[in-house]
């Protein structure tokens, strides 16, 4: 199993940047998809963007679409997410999730999570 951890959190006004960073370790095969999601209190765990570990498809939720951009280094092995034009609703938990075999927005099928990482942004 892939162990992640995400970092890069905080608070941000509404336009400002971030950029997330999920370090991520164990045995991480070439058919892993890695994914973004975010909760918001109250709310139920959402779809943010995923990647392919070997591989240039993205995907994007449409809320994000155009603002966010999904990356990664493998020689660091580590996930990326830089979201610009922050929005007050991007306020969140963000995770970061792992799964081998094809691509999925939906987040049971992620079987390794990180500990999540609160972003805030202020009006």
């Amino acid at each position: 199993q892939v162990q992640l951890v995400e970092s890069g959190g905080g608070l941000v006004q509404a336009g400002g940047s971030l950029r997330l960073s999920c370090a991520a370790s164990g045995r991480i095969f070439s058919d892993y998809y890695m994914g973004w999601f975010r909760q918001a209190p109250g709310k139920e765990r959402l779809f943010v963007a995923a990647i392919r570990w070997s591989g240039a498809v993205r995907y994007y939720a449409d809320s994000v679409k155009g603002r966010f951009t999904i990356s990664r280094d493998n020689a660091k092995n580590t996930l990326y997410l830089q979201m610009n034009s922050l929005k007050p609703e991007d306020t969140a938990v963000y995770y970061c999730a792992a799964r081998r075999g094809g691509y999925s927005d939906y987040g049971a099928l992620y079987d390794s999570w990180g500990q999540g990482t609160q972003v805030t942004v202020s009006s």
